[in-house]
């Protein structure tokens, strides 16, 4: 009995070590990648309650509605606030030489309304010229976009059928009338909107570069454990540093790009360079919706200057090689891998901050998703949302 068993016991020791034969071995690159993950997990964390994200889209939402509807006094406070991040490293400098700091407060503050000045002055000129041409140039422009008329007549014979059901509904003894305010009292009523919230900012950023540092050490102050405190420092010193510095190179490009679209503009022939370079220069600060802008507007303007197509495509195919060799080349090469964002992301920002704030919304987009991105890569929590929100480095 116990010799029949042994060949039993061998064959059932050969198929244990056949069995083992089948099981694949991860290899060492699998398990790198394995524990790659695992750690990625471990450092974005999603959240895992239900209720928590609701409530935090809730809130999300609120925010939103809030931003929306308060615009008028969170406007003027976010421009403040993102010019006191511009302006605090020269603020520093001129402290450093022993200026008193409200002198140079002041002195910033005047440099700043004094580009915004120059930039109006500028402007305003050419820009009266082009509106006083306006009848004459759409007159123009519809004979060159001749492609269009189709689309123009049905306007047309849409307005017309509007006009005759007025006419009826006036025929049968009702009228209708349309309230709205005068011309002057809607001017007044923006400028004066316009004038409040400069004034308000103005305002605000005076005292920001006065007190300099005084927030960042009443938030430290504050937070209950040393981490925290030094995690703030960190976070609020990246937000000045990446801020300054972002706003800083776009500026100095946005000049440059300026500046060579008004030479391209002179070259070509075209009337007014210098109105074209500082148009050039502003929507600059818009990426990718600002170049489109800029692409059309140097078209038309292309259009009502000469004669042939050829040559009103000209500015605007210049442009674009100017935008093309400053945005792919010598912007990502001058701002290396510190904003690093997705361009979906980009656009869909700037889409939504028009929306809810209009141009200077826009100007403000970039900076706001600079702000939140870093904010994020530095909470925990967070930290899945800003690995969202960036994308892969250029190679």
């Amino acid at each position: 009995m116990n010799e029949t068993d042994a060949p039993n016991r061998f064959t059932g020791s050969d198929d244990a070590r056949a069995t083992d034969s089948l099981i694949v071995l991860p290899s060492p690159d699998d398990i790198a990648q394995q524990q790659a993950s695992l750690e990625r997990r471990e450092e974005m964390p999603l959240p895992q309650n239900l209720q928590s994200l609701l409530l935090l889209g809730l809130f999300i939402l609120a925010l939103f509605y809030t931003l929306y509807f308060a615009s008028a006094i969170v406007l003027p406070i976010t421009a403040a606030l993102v010019l006191n991040l511009l302006l605090q490293t020269p603020m520093r400098a001129l402290t450093k030489l022993h200026v008193p700091k409200v002198i140079a407060a002041m002195f910033m503050i005047f440099v700043f309304l004094g580009g915004l000045g120059g930039l109006g002055f500028t402007l305003s000129g050419p820009a009266a010229g082009w509106i006083s041409k306006a009848p004459e140039s759409i007159s123009r422009l519809e004979d060159r976009l001749s492609v269009f008329k189709t689309s123009v007549q049905t306007v047309q014979r849409a307005s017309k059928q509007v006009e005759k059901i007025a006419e009826d509904t006036a025929n049968d003894g009702q009228s209708v009338t349309v309230k709205g305010p005068s011309l002057s009292s809607f001017l007044f009523s923006g400028t004066r909107t316009v004038l409040i919230g400069l004034l308000t900012t103005v305002v605000l950023l005076f005292f920001l570069l006065i007190s300099g540092d005084m927030f960042l050490r009443r938030l430290v102050e504050i937070l209950p454990t040393l981490s925290d405190k030094k995690q703030a420092v960190e976070i609020l010193r990246e937000i000045e540093s990446s801020i300054s510095g972002y706003l800083g190179t776009i500026s100095v490009m946005n000049a440059t790009v300026g500046l060579a679209t008004g030479l391209a503009a002179y070259l070509c022939g075209l009337s007014d360079p210098i109105l074209w370079g500082t148009i050039a220069f502003l929507l600059n600060y818009i990426p990718f919706l600002g170049s489109l802008c800029g692409i059309s507007v140097l078209f038309l303007a292309g259009l009502l200057t000469f004669d042939t197509i050829w040559q009103a495509l000209l500015p605007a195919g210049i442009y674009l090689v100017i935008h093309l060799i400053e945005s792919e080349m010598v912007t990502p090469m001058l701002l290396a891998r510190r904003f690093i964002l997705n361009p979906i992301l980009v656009i869909i920002s700037l889409v939504f901050w028009y929306w809810m704030w209009g141009v200077l919304g826009a100007l403000l987009a970039v900076p706001l998703l600079v702000t939140v991105k870093i904010i994020c890569d530095r909470v925990r929590p967070l930290m899945a949302l800003g690995h969202f929100l960036g994308a892969e480095a250029r190679t």
